[in-house]
């Protein structure tokens, strides 16, 4: 028997709510990695491993939210807590990979294509170990040309993230880019959705174990959600953000400008002796006679 698949369970609430977050997650993503690329050596690991936990929440946030809004009405559905719980670590595992391989390569042909194929398998593998882990008692089929489609979908959002992460500054850019990346991710998950088929199996109205998706679902998300609230008060008051676009941690930026250009402001400022233009102090003790020249008239 098949059941009859409800994606939208709460109307538009729940693919709205799971587009923001996706767009929560790449927009973090796009900031913390274009801020590792104008830091120093030493914390570059750290602004990539926020950027790709954030691009992976968001990801992994959006997906489940959209869950919430699935259902088969013949049957209850229950989630699985540790295939659920390792479908984020894969999420955040593969993003991060190909961030850091962006992050340390640079934005070349060859090491896009490599990074983008990862990051995207792997979160086309989150979506479906995501589903991997539903609990109800029927059976689930893919159609396959669906399937791969959804692949695909995910490979050239990926790719097209971590080109967005590495080549585009600003806010408003990077605003419009994280929009577009939430709208490629948010499709990839519904048409993996529309792949699905479900077929009955026993009684009808009995839940096949594992929580309900109320009591499973809205706890994991917690954490998620609250990490990405997190991550966006550290880049609101990254000082990069705050005073512009200026090299501030790069003493560099303090030599003169070149070409009539104006040299950008250094934080923090540099003090230079040579530019003091103070008269010096007066000294404790009686000034050294200097003029030899003159007779002494003592």
């Amino acid at each position: 028997m098949q059941g009859t698949i409800d994606g939208f369970n709460y109307g538009a609430v729940t693919p709205v709510a799971a587009y923001l977050m996706a767009c929560l997650g790449a927009a973090l993503g796009l900031r913390c990695t274009t801020r590792s690329l104008r830091t120093e050596r030493s914390w570059k690991p750290g602004w990539l491993a926020l950027g790709a936990t954030s691009i992976g929440s968001g990801i992994w946030t959006m997906h489940f939210i959209a869950m919430i809004g699935f259902q088969v009405k013949e049957v209850p559905i229950g989630y699985d807590v540790p295939t659920t719980v390792a479908s984020l670590a894969v999420a955040i595992v593969v993003v991060g990979i190909g961030v850091f391989i962006v992050g340390y390569r640079g934005a070349t042909r060859a090491t896009l294509l490599l990074a983008g194929t990862l990051t995207g398998l792997g979160v086309a593998a989150m979506h479906y170990i995501g589903m991997a882990g539903m609990r109800l008692h029927a059976r689930m089929e893919y159609d396959t040309t669906t399937v791969v489609l959804s692949v695909v979908i995910a490979v050239v959002a990926a790719t097209a993230a971590l080109w967005a992460a590495v080549s585009i500054h600003g806010f408003l850019p990077s605003l419009a880019a994280s929009m577009v990346m939430g709208i490629a991710v948010t499709g990839m998950h519904y048409t993996g959705m529309a792949a699905i088929s479900v077929h009955l199996q026993g009684l009808t109205g009995v839940s096949a174990g594992g929580g309900s998706a109320s009591s499973i679902m809205f706890p994991m998300l917690l954490g998620p959600v609250i990490f990405l609230v997190l991550a966006g008060v550290v880049v609101m008051f990254d000082p990069l953000l705050v005073l512009g676009e200026g090299e501030w941690d790069q003493p560099a930026a303090a030599k003169p400008a070149q070409n009539g250009t104006q040299a950008r402001p250094v934080w923090p400022p540099v003090y230079d002796e040579s530019a003091d233009r103070r008269p010096p102090a007066p000294s404790a003790g009686p000034a050294p006679y200097r003029d030899t020249q003159r007779p002494r008239d003592w």
